[in-house]
């Protein structure tokens, strides 16, 4: 399991989906936390997934850069 966080934002991922759901349980009786469900976008990455892969990229914030 991998659980990312950054100020008040935060991941949790891995492959066992009965874990994820006890941490999340676990995290939410201790803090204030709402779950957005799957991920699509996290400080200026932009993510898809499929059953099978998940793609990062980051062409929006290439593209607010360039602007």
């Amino acid at each position: 399991m991998i659980l990312v966080m950054y100020v008040d934002d935060l991941i949790v991922t891995g492959n066992n989906d009965d874990h994820i759901s006890q941490v999340k349980k676990e995290l939410h009786a201790s803090f204030k936390m709402t779950d957005l469900g799957l991920l699509h976008y996290y400080l200026g990455v932009e993510v898809f997934q499929s059953p099978h892969h998940i793609f990062i990229y980051q062409s929006k914030y290439a593209t607010e850069v360039l602007q």
